[in-house]
């Protein structure tokens, strides 16, 4: 009870100075407790409208994904006849059944041939309006869709968009563009996640979804009163003696909610990462923080050992003082986490996709994983801190306190930190030299992880070497101030390395993330630049295949030479080994896209694998599968029949651009896939007659004008367009690390005003001895640019170094150009010296107002 009173006391003394430690503890347990509720609204969203928009039982198509995924690489859906409606409305415990026709290959265009479909990633639906969508739909303005010249709107995406009733809209799809005029809009009576939906009636639905009438994708089933779902779905399996999917409420909803989960459990694991990386941070200035107080207090420390206290009692009051920090930071972080989630949720509604705080989702899990995460990471933290607070002897009772009895970092810890630091350095040389990126991908983790551990234990001896040379290049022009912040950085290596090391972390991934990203630009740059020999490229960026009319478009175009398509399609190969290769992916091409992409072969020639009945294969798989030059494998074509292709040519599989495709020609994939089950084309590459560049560039864009959801790129534009996508997934990466940069700023807060209050007496005497309050400000913020500088260079550095590596495992890759972006590397670098001047003005502020004489009376 005396060790609980004496923590208490202690804790509630010194609470200005853990403020910063309690506050990097709440933005930790925040972020993780944030990205926990925010997923788990996410899911609870999800699941309420799969629940509620599911009818008993649905029938569709055997073709068709458990989830209900409508769409198809012909851009028609999997449909059903009308016959199956019949006989399922006459099955035992069906009170009703109604046909549906849904899809979501389709653009939908307002009357300016603007896009209507999010830009949040949510899915665009176009489907009849039926019974069971009235469930979940209430119009609100006009009426549903009656005729084919009319059309109904979600209320979100009106809102967006501006459309009113009246208003014209186009419905994009593999058949032609639908022209129809909104009569209605309707409104989610749950909430609508961010997908944009349209409704036809459904004569209409069915010739412009999927080119006839009389079919429809689903089955929408209604149980009899007092029927259970799994009996109705018996009952109607029987009466379909098996011929199609059959699935209950539930099942249709789980199916959809496993999709949303693995999409949300990439999103939360990435999110909590980073979180992890913010503890990691923390901990440094957890340690920091009571490194300091335990020195300041050395003298009071000697008095209670002098007076009977144990070891023992001394290290328990110092971990109970951690554990108050833990509890009031993770009590905070889990309130400021619920906060951040509700932040999050608005961010993502101004982004288009709608979350309800009515759905707000707080299981027990999230605060109890908060609080046991806080408390557990900061009383490790504190542990070492308060086993040299329970080794000061009685006799440190005799000296001033905060006497730097461990200012060099012993011999030992030295030791370990350069064999940290060489192991280290050795995963790396071996992920370098390694022969696969696989074998290569687990030295360079275990590099990494190794190193950052060495930098951290041999902080304390870098930071004197470091520190000087900083001093020498930028305090030393300050004259005599710049001399004492610079004594100030090396009065305690240990202090100085640790502080540094919570912002070497944070740069190091930025420094890392940097190179990959350049390199990769770099790469694909000049791979492109080597090996794309079109002019132009045709594409959707939101994954839309490219429509028969838009390719129409694109060859009757003004200037353009010639077009090449390209479709993409799976199927099932029989190699001459007898193995059997499942779902594999195969590439069919007109003849001329030997010449628009200029792919290495290591056998054969590759315009040979676009004659009949043939194909290439890449490298490895020949070798895998005992394939070579004239080998026929027999390729039995999803959705077509069984193809017997001789291979005419064998390509690198270290090529950048289509790497590890395999290809055959348009007309051999037509020979065995049905006309109507045909894919539709990924991409579609344009060449302009010699000299007419300019002019087909424009026609493009003009032939494509109707057709808003495709892009026409040059050379230029592509580099562009990859450059801007890696800088944005860049940008949000850092958005997540600037959280442990915040922490990490604040850990130089606050080694910084423990410093001050410290050296509180030393102040008083500079001051009394002609140092101006103007020069002391000086003087601590000397020394904060140079702690930040210092953790810097490290960072930068060991950064570089990483990014190098993987470098070099995405060179396997066929991305080979290292490039080291040395404008953001500087920025980064300028950058932290600004970071240490912002941390330094409240504690050079306070040092600034001390009373002279109080300071020196100071004990």
């Amino acid at each position: 009870m005396t060790v609980l009173r004496t923590s208490l006391r202690n804790f509630l003394a010194h609470k200005g100075r853990m403020a910063l430690s309690a506050v990097a503890v709440l933005l930790s347990v925040a972020f993780v407790c944030g990205t926990l509720v925010f997923t788990d609204t996410m899911t609870t969203t999800f699941d309420k409208l799969f629940a509620a928009t599911a009818s008993d039982v649905t029938v569709s198509t055997r073709g068709s994904s458990d989830s209900g995924e409508t769409t198809a690489d012909n851009g028609r859906p999997p449909v059903l006849p009308a016959s199956v409606v019949d006989e399922v409305g006459r099955t035992d415990g069906v009170k009703s059944a109604e046909g549906t026709v849904v899809s979501t290959s389709v653009t939908v265009i307002d009357a300016d041939k603007d896009s209507l479909s999010p830009t949040n990633g949510g899915p665009t639906l176009v489907g009849s309006w039926t019974a069971n969508e009235a469930r979940t739909m209430e119009i609100t303005s006009g009426a549903a869709p009656r005729s084919a010249d009319q059309v109904m709107v979600d209320a979100d995406t009106a809102d967006k968009h501006g459309l009113a009733l009246g208003d014209e809209i186009g419905v994009i799809t593999a058949f032609g563009t639908h022209r129809a005029k909104v009569c209605g809009i309707a409104d989610f009576t749950v909430t609508n996640p961010g997908a944009a939906i349209f409704y036809l009636d459904t004569e209409t639905a069915q010739r412009t979804l999927v080119g006839e009438t009389g079919v429809y994708t689903h089955v929408n089933v209604t149980a009899a009163p007092g029927v259970s779902d799994a009996r109705l779905k018996q009952n109607v399996s029987a009466a379909l003696d098996g011929g199609y999917k059959v699935q209950t409420a539930k099942e249709v909803a789980d199916a959809n909610a496993a999709d949303v989960q693995e999409f949300m459990g990439v999103i939360k694991y990435a999110m909590l990462g980073f979180a992890g990386i913010a503890f990691l941070v923390g901990v440094f200035l957890i340690i920091n923080t009571f490194s300091m107080l335990v020195a300041q207090r050395t003298r009071e420390i000697g008095l209670m050992r002098a007076i009977g206290s144990s070891r023992g009692q001394v290290n328990r009051s110092v971990l109970i003082e951690a554990l108050l920090l833990g509890v009031v930071g993770s009590v905070l972080g889990v309130g400021a986490g619920v906060g951040l989630a509700v932040g999050l949720m608005k961010l993502m509604g101004a982004m288009g996709m709608n979350l309800s705080t009515d759905d707000l989702t707080v299981v027990w899990t999230t605060p109890v994983t908060g609080l046991v995460l806080g408390v557990v990471v900061t009383v490790l933290a504190a542990y070492l801190p308060a086993r040299r607070a329970g080794k000061v002897s009685p006799m440190a009772a005799l000296r001033e306190a905060g006497a730097p009895a461990d200012a060099r970092a012993g011999a030992v810890r030295a030791v370990a930190g350069l064999l940290l630091t060489g192991a280290g350095g050795a995963g790396l040389y071996l992920a370098a030299a390694a022969d696969t990126a696989g074998n290569g991908a687990l030295w360079l983790g275990a590099g990494v992880v190794l190193s950052l551990i060495g930098f951290v234990v041999v902080g304390p001896l870098l930071a004197g070497a470091v520190v000087r040379v900083l001093g020498a290049v930028v305090l030393r022009v300050f004259g005599p101030v710049g001399r004492m912040a610079e004594r100030n950085a090396l009065r305690n290596p240990r202090r100085t390395g640790a502080t540094g090391a919570a912002l070497m972390i944070g740069l190091a991934l930025v420094a890392c993330l940097s190179v990959v990203g350049s390199s990769m630009v770099a790469s694909a740059t000049e791979e492109l630049d080597k090996s794309v020999g079109t002019d132009f490229i045709v594409q959707s960026d939101s994954g839309q295949l490219i429509t028969p009319q838009a390719v129409e478009a694109v060859r009757a175009a003004d200037g353009v030479d010639r077009v090449t398509e390209y479709k993409g399609t799976e199927a099932d190969f029989r190699t001459p080994d007898g193995a059997v290769s499942e779902d594999t992916a195969i590439t069919a091409a007109d003849p001329t896209y030997a010449q628009d992409l200029r792919v290495e072969t290591v056998a054969g020639d590759l315009a040979d694998a676009y004659r009949p009945d043939s194909m290439s294969v890449h490298e490895e798989f020949a070798k895998d599968h005992g394939v070579r030059l004239g080998s026929s494998i027999a390729v039995d074509f999803r959705d077509g029949a069984t193809a017997r292709l001789t291979v005419r040519a064998i390509t690198s599989s270290e090529a950048v651009i289509d790497q590890g495709a395999m290809y055959t020609s348009i007309d051999t994939l037509a020979r065995y896939v049905p006309a109507e089950r045909m894919p539709l084309d990924s991409l579609v590459f344009a060449s302009a007659q010699d000299g007419r560049e300019a002019a087909a560039y424009t026609a493009l864009k003009a032939a494509l004008d109707d057709y808003p959801q495709y892009s026409v790129r040059d050379q230029t534009d592509y580099k562009e367009a990859l450059q801007d996508q890696i800088g944005q997934l860049l940008n949000m990466i850092y958005g997540l690390l600037a959280l442990a940069i915040i922490v990490a700023i604040l850990g130089v807060v606050n080694t910084l005003a423990l410093s001050v209050v410290e050296r509180t007496r030393e102040i008083g005497l500079m001051r009394a001895i002609g140092l101006s309050r103007r020069q002391l400000r000086r003087m601590i913020r000397l020394e904060s640019v140079v702690i930040a500088l210092f953790g810097a260079l490290l960072g930068l550095g060991l950064g570089m170094g990483w990014g190098a590596t993987a470098q070099q495992l995405l060179a396997l890759e066929g991305l080979k150009v290292l490039e080291i972006p040395w404008p953001t590397i500087g920025a980064v670098f300028v950058g932290s010296a600004f970071v240490g001047l912002f941390a330094a003005l409240i504690p050079a502020f306070r040092a600034g107002r001390m009373n002279v004489l109080d300071a020196i009376a100071t004990e």
